[in-house]
């Protein structure tokens, strides 16, 4: 079943006024950035050395995909009784089909959120650095998931890049959310300018990652209780998962339906 024009410019709009909602960021995430050079100055080193490590791990995965590299052989247990088994199957089908596989996905890859968060926050600081790259990869594994439910596939550079521009866009301060949103929109539009204005913003690792720290660690501290890390883990990482794959699954519907509203073939 083909998508309508109706109905895809109206899911674009909604796309867009979500959009606009990102521009401002949470009070608790205002608060959280205040203090945090207090905060890095007490964190301990061996915390500091695993957050660093997220820098070679990010910039890995851009160049090969490293250990996150998620698979499209995946794709027909995203789509059971469909007969879908590649991603040109996935591109043939409705905007429609490819939200509610995402969607369950979604429900999937929280449920293992919590369950790790919790099973890292028993042990309060002692099991932070497990949690650290076991968040980002399952982070980066549910954009990819999601890119390859909307027919976009991760083993391309180009599109690893636009996942982690997604990784960005959910701790960016309100200018560079305005950025990002820009630059993902003419993404597909063969504007090489664009592409290398991210590559180049890619080399500079250490911004994404500190924006990622800012929002990751100051969470975490809470993390760091024994026992009590148990609830606080939990949440955390449930909530995280949450934010990625909310912004992940914005991002690539826009980028889809824009797609579709200017393909007439696909309507």
């Amino acid at each position: 079943m083909k998508d309508s024009k109706e109905w895809l410019t109206e899911e674009l709009t909604k796309v867009e006024a979500w959009e606009k909602d990102q521009s401002d960021l949470w009070f608790w995430e205002k608060l959280g950035r205040l203090p945090f050079k207090m905060i890095d100055k007490w964190t301990p080193k061996f915390i500091q050395n695993k957050i660093g490590v997220l820098l070679d791990e990010l910039g890995q995965y851009v160049q090969t995909g490293g250990n996150y590299l998620s698979s499209v052989s995946k794709i027909p247990s995203y789509y059971p009784d469909l007969g879908v088994e590649t991603l040109e199957d996935v591109q043939k089908l409705s905007v429609s089909l490819m939200d509610k596989s995402v969607a369950n996905l979604t429900k999937n890859r929280k449920n293992i959120a919590t369950i790790q968060g919790a099973g890292t926050g028993i042990g309060g600081i002692f099991t932070l650095t497990l949690d650290i790259p076991l968040l980002l990869g399952l982070q980066l594994k549910t954009l990819q998931d999601i890119a390859i439910s909307y027919g976009y596939d991760p083993n391309d550079k180009i599109e690893r890049l636009f996942i982690i521009k997604c990784l960005q866009f959910v701790s960016a301060d309100i200018v560079g959310k305005q950025t990002i949103i820009s630059q993902l929109s003419k993404f597909d539009h063969h504007d090489e300018t664009i592409k290398r204005e991210v590559v180049s913003e890619m080399q500079g690792w250490r911004e994404v990652v500190f924006a990622y720290r800012d929002q990751f660690g100051w969470k975490k501290l809470f993390q760091m209780i024994p026992i009590a890390g148990l609830v606080f883990g939990a949440f955390i990482n449930r909530s995280a998962v949450n934010d990625i794959a909310e912004a992940g699954i914005m991002l690539y519907r826009k980028r889809r339906i824009s797609e579709r509203l200017n393909n007439n073939d696909h309507l």
